[in-house]
């Protein structure tokens, strides 16, 4: 199975985000954030979550790009609980039994969005308020598409 992992090329989510998610943890949509929210809601910070940030899953904080890779069922298994503590916790859910339907359909939409990609393809997110509620766009960036010197680290090597 195949999820996303959070990944930075740079230190602007540190910059941009309240609470950047930490590279390499998990990480889904996370749209149910903003289901409530108008535009008097989208200033500063909260702006750059909602137009562009995914989600993680173990910080909660929030992150420009994420990369597809592997997942192990367990792994799964146990994001799905986590995510659905934090729907207790945050939002309110009556109970873990009732969250975890949620978590679960919030984490097989990722996994959905990631099945038709190669490992290592780089997804973007695109949000904007409408009438009908939020919309979310995707973008996916594949390996092949970036040269190696866009994510390489030049340096000399002590011999």
């Amino acid at each position: 199975m195949l999820l996303a992992r959070a990944i930075h090329f740079d230190e602007s989510d540190m910059n941009v985000f309240h609470s950047p998610a930490r590279t390499g943890e998990w990480a889904v949509s996370g749209g149910f954030e903003f289901s409530n929210w108008t535009e008097a809601d989208l200033t500063g910070k909260a702006r750059q979550a909602f137009a562009n940030g995914w989600l993680g899953v173990e910080t909660f904080g929030r992150v420009t790009f994420v990369a597809v890779t592997r997942i192990e069922p367990g792994e799964y298994a146990a994001l799905i609980d986590h995510l659905a503590q934090h729907f207790v916790d945050i939002y309110g859910a009556p109970s873990l039994e009732a969250a975890r339907p949620v978590a679960a359909e919030e984490l097989a939409q990722m996994a959905d969005l990631c099945a038709d990609h190669p490992p290592n393809t780089v997804l973007t997110v695109l949000r904007e308020m409408t009438g009908a509620g939020v919309r979310e766009q995707y973008r996916f960036i594949e390996p092949a598409a970036a040269g190696l010197d866009q994510f390489a680290i030049h340096g000399e090597l002590d011999e």
